[in-house]
């Protein structure tokens, strides 16, 4: 079976791209997040700690569970945009899903910080249940982030971020990890890259993008819709606290975390 997985960070249009595709293409099974699949684990919480402490064991245990249940679909190709492959398992899968290709969603990374924490912020107030699992030091941790224990925190050296700063140090770090993995495992002929929300919205894009990937249009055009994923009253808003507190990470990132961004699909972009 094909499989199609997204390389992203959180916010950065997964889930408006996963309804685009159940819109338009023929003969796939698209999950966004698969908390419904049955026998599908989400790959967020415990298995991100797992990754960035090197205890591989679970997560090849969970791999397992999920090749079974992904091939229990019947269909051709099945689809999964969340942005847990990057955060758990992106070094692994090739061990489960030899057919495998990928997009690569990149999104302007203030606004993708911004958005991020904004969500953590709103998922805190209303006391979301499961938002939070214990780190083997009985820490609290964010389901859906990164642990803060990973090298570039260290490296990076703000002694208290603040949570907009922790979101573009994970934005950098999982922008390095899908560049490193595309290298890695010589996928850039099997992935398409999508400046989000911009390409999203192009049909044409989009259309090219579908036939990058192999999958068969349900039908002559491309319907650009989906369901956006705003966090209830927020914005995502960038102010001069966002910009300054953003140069700030940037001035004390390590050079080999930013080298990545003096080339494509980077350097064109206005940010």
């Amino acid at each position: 079976m094909k499989t199609v997985f997204a390389l992203a960070t959180g916010r950065s249009g997964t889930r408006f791209f996963c309804h685009l595709l159940r819109n338009n293409v023929k003969n796939a099974v698209c999950r966004h997040e698969p908390y419904f699949d049955w026998g599908n684990p989400s790959m967020f919480g415990r298995p991100i700690f797992d990754h960035t402490h090197g205890n591989f064991q679970p997560i090849h245990k969970l791999l397992k569970r999920k090749q079974r249940a992904i091939h229990n679909h019947a269909t051709d190709t099945y689809i999964e945009t969340s942005h847990a492959f990057l955060k758990s398992y992106y070094d692994l899968a090739a061990e489960y899903f030899t057919d495998s290709w990928f997009v690569h969603l990149i999104r302007n990374p203030m606004k993708t910080a911004r958005s991020e924490a904004n969500r953590e912020q709103w998922i805190d107030s209303i006391h979301f249940p499961l938002r939070h699992y214990r780190a083997d030091d009985g820490r609290k941790l964010f389901n859906w982030s990164l642990t803060g224990d990973e090298e570039i925190f260290r490296a990076t050296g703000i002694e208290n971020p603040s949570l907009f700063q922790f979101y573009v140090i994970q934005w950098i770090e999982i922008e390095n990890r899908a560049m490193q993995f595309l290298s890695d495992f010589d996928c850039h002929d099997r992935c398409v890259t999508l400046q989000s929300p911009q390409e999203l919205n192009d049909a044409e894009r989009m259309r090219d993008a579908i036939a990058h990937l192999g999958l068969e249009l349900a039908g002559d055009a491309v319907a650009i819709e989906g369901k956006q994923n705003r966090t209830p009253g927020k914005k995502t808003s960038i102010t001069n606290r966002e910009e300054n507190e953003f140069c700030e990470v940037i001035s004390q990132m390590p050079d080999e975390f930013l080298a990545i961004f003096k080339r494509e699909p980077y350097a064109g972009q206005e940010w």
